[in-house]
Parts: C-alpha cells; structure tokens; sequence
C-alpha cells in the first residue's frame, strides 16, 4: 500500500520551503477531533461495564473492537487515498465517522452492548481513514527536516482532545448515570430493562452533537483549498518501488514500537476510572474518577508542546528511550504504592507518553525514500495495539486484580526504550534483525 511519497529529494523538490500554516491549522482541528472521540471510550468502558454488569475482558471488548478497525481498514484506506487523495479521504472519514455517532442512537434505545460495539467500529473506521491521510500529510506541508516538530505539535493538539473529551464525557454521561444506585442484581427482568434504558439513554445527546460537528467538519474540510505538492492530483501516492519495506528492521520494529506504545497508553487510560475507584487506591465514584483522567491526556498534550521544541536539539531515538525508562519507573511505583502516591505516579505518565508516537512514526518512516508510504500504512495499522494490549490487561485484572495487571505496560515501555536507542537506527536493507 501507498500512502504518500516523503523521500527527502522529493520533498526538497515538492515541498514548500516554510510549512503551510493555513493547510496545517485546518489539518490539526482533525487530529483534535480524532483524540476526543478516542478519549471517550475512557467514559463509556465503565458506563457500559455497569449497564450490562460486564467483567473487565468484556468491558476492555469496547477498546479491542475500536483499535482492531485500525487493522481492518488501514490498508483499505490507504488504497482510498490513492483512488481519490487525501483531501477526499479526510472528508469520506469524517462522514463514516458520523454515521457511526449516530448509530448510538439506536444501540441505547435496545439497549445492547452489540450495538454499541457495532457503531464504534464504524466510528473507528473512519478514524482510521483520518490517521492514513493526515500523518503522512503533515509530513509534507513544509521541508523535511521539520517533519518530527510539525507532527509533535499536531499531536499535541490530539492530546487537547483527549483532554477535552473525558471532562465533557464525565459531565454528560457518567455525571447523570451517577445518580442511579440501584443494584442490578435484585431487579426484575422488566425493571432491569428499564435501568438500562434510562442508562443508556444518556450517551443520546453527546453523540448527536458530535455527529453534527463532524458534518459542520466535514464541510469545511471538503471545501478548503488544500496546496497540490506534487503533479499529482490532491497530492495522491506515486513512485516506483523495487525494494521492500520488510527488509528495513527500523521499520517493522517502529511498527512493532506502535503496536506496545498505542496499548500501553490505551490500557492505562481504559483502566484510570476503574483503578481509582479501588478502596485501597482512591476510593472514588466513577463522576469524581473520571474527572482525573483529564490529567493523564493533558500531560501528554503539554509533553508534546515541549517535546516539539526540544526534538530541535535532541536526538529523537534517546529522547524516545529516556522517556519510556521513565515511563515504566512511574508505571512500578504507582504498583507497589496505594492512595495519592499510586493515583499520580500513574497521571504522570502521561506525560513521559506525549512524544512517543510522533517520535517512533518518525524513525519508523526515516530514509524510507518511495517506500515511506508502504511504512507509513504499516506503522498505523500497528495502532490496532489498543485493541491487543487492554483486552490482555482486562484479562490479567480478572485473574490477578487490577493492581497488578499494570504489569503489561512496563514491558511496552521496555521494547520502546530498546527502539529508541537501538532498534531505531536505520540499517542497510541486506541486514538482518
């Protein structure tokens, strides 16, 4: 697959000699949209997880549907671009988005947890279309040594709709869910399908706002006039290519680094409410939990703003590296620690998270010349990480406690420190792993 052409001769050629601000704002408001929605999966897991008295494997079932779209369509939607370009695609996938929020309207008024399952893979897939086109567009709306910079900040805007997404969540959706105590076990079959109703009933308005937002999007974008950076229509992919991506080891293993990085943030994120509502742990209602997360993604966002000032210096491979190592050192604290010190060692995470993906999409995709495309599709296809990695967590937090489930990130951490520092550098494509 094929995604975009970002060798550095051909950017020197194409690309303009300063970034496009115009085309990168209008860009950015759909990394924004794309982080909030994510964000809300935060709020629904332990929303639905009462609503059907789910385990926490089913509950995470939520986020692995959600990330298994990006397997699913990444490379589809890469051949979408190549049919149509980007600007079409960014518009076909805020569409697809939309009919995926609407469809909640008919998965609470059952209510069934299949249905909801069903309109976050339609969601999810046009996300997915959103990721194929803007990363790799972003890449080339100035010159190429910037790149890293340019998708650190779009990121952080990401990052602001991650933050955004779990506080408007809480409020409209857990904050009217928090008022019903009923315990489920000892209702009727008719006053349990009632509960559920009246439950599910409150993620209606949210999704129908989002799903006009994303039409006003939709239109704006369709109607931007986007810069053609190369004879290509709208930009599309184009290059001959003799060699292959799967002989480059900084590739596959930067898809490997995505893969671990996507589900260590993702299974940290799922389990925050439901961690912070242990007793030993914080003791708190999934309203006063979920007003926490924010600052799980809002450390990300902030990391992001700095780290694109500080890759200008930095070397992204050992910046990447010390920020895992000191990713998973908070990640152990925070499980051998309770109350206060365990609740912000795992926040502070966050913020060691923000420069992690730009970074590793960056290496992953480096010297890659005419096949940066096939890189590209490949590392956002290894994104379905958020689907693996809390499904295996929800897993583990049956059988060992939530607590100690935490253990899977740190070993995400750990292969990404490798990544930074070695498994990063760009070998020739005769060698071997």
């Amino acid at each position: 697959m094929a995604i975009t052409n970002v060798s550095s001769s051909s950017v020197t050629t194409h690309a303009p000699g300063g970034t496009n601000r115009s085309a990168m704002a209008m860009v950015t408001t759909l990394f924004f949209m794309w982080g909030f929605l994510t964000s809300l999966n935060d709020i629904l897991i332990p929303h639905l997880k009462s609503i059907f008295s789910l385990n926490y494997a089913e509950a995470m079932l939520v986020q692995f549907v959600f990330f298994c779209a990006y397997a699913a369509f990444g490379i589809p939607s890469g051949k979408v671009v190549e049919w149509i370009g980007y600007q079409r695609t960014m518009v076909a996938g805020l569409f697809t988005m939309c009919v995926g929020a609407l469809l909640f309207i008919p998965a609470a008024s059952v209510p069934s947890f299949a249905l909801f399952l069903a309109a976050l893979i339609v969601l999810a897939a046009g996300i997915t279309a959103l990721q194929v086109a803007a990363n790799p567009y972003v890449s080339v709306l100035g010159p190429a040594e910037t790149a890293s910079s340019r998708l650190n900040l779009t990121q952080a805007f990401n990052s602001l709709g991650t933050v955004i997404g779990p506080l408007l969540g809480g409020l409209l959706i857990l904050g009217k869910a928090a008022k019903h105590t009923e315990d489920v076990s000892t209702l009727s079959p008719q006053e349990l399908h009632l509960y559920r109703l009246q439950e599910a009933a409150t993620v209606k308005f949210p999704y129908v706002a989002i799903a006009l937002a994303l039409v006003i999007l939709g239109l704006a974008i369709a109607l931007f006039k986007f810069p053609r950076l190369d004879a290509t229509k709208d930009y599309r992919p184009m290059g001959d290519k003799k060699d292959s991506m799967w002989r480059h080891r900084h590739v596959v293993l930067g898809a490997v680094g995505i893969f671990v990085y996507v589900g260590a943030e993702v299974a940290i994120g799922s389990f925050l409410i439901n961690y912070f509502g242990q007793k030993e742990i914080g003791g708190l209602t999934p309203l006063a939990a979920s007003a926490l997360v924010p600052f799980y993604w809002g450390g990300a966002m902030i990391g992001r703003f700095i780290g694109s000032a500080i890759l200008q210096k930095v070397q992204t491979g050992k910046l990447l590296a010390l920020c895992a190592v000191v990713a998973a050192l908070l990640v152990i604290t925070s499980m051998l620690t309770f109350g206060h010190v365990a609740i912000w060692s795992i926040l502070l995470v966050g913020l060691f998270n923000s420069i992690m993906f730009p970074s590793i999409f960056t290496l992953g995709i480096a010297e890659m010349g005419p096949l940066t495309g096939e890189a590209s599709g490949l590392l956002v296809t290894a994104i379905v990480g958020g689907a693996i990695i809390p499904e295996i967590q929800g897993i583990l937090a049956d059988h060992i406690g939530i607590h100690h489930a935490f253990v899977l990130p740190i070993l995400c951490y750990l292969f990404i420190a490798y990544y930074g520092l070695k498994g990063s550098k760009v070998l020739s494509s005769e060698s071997t792993y």
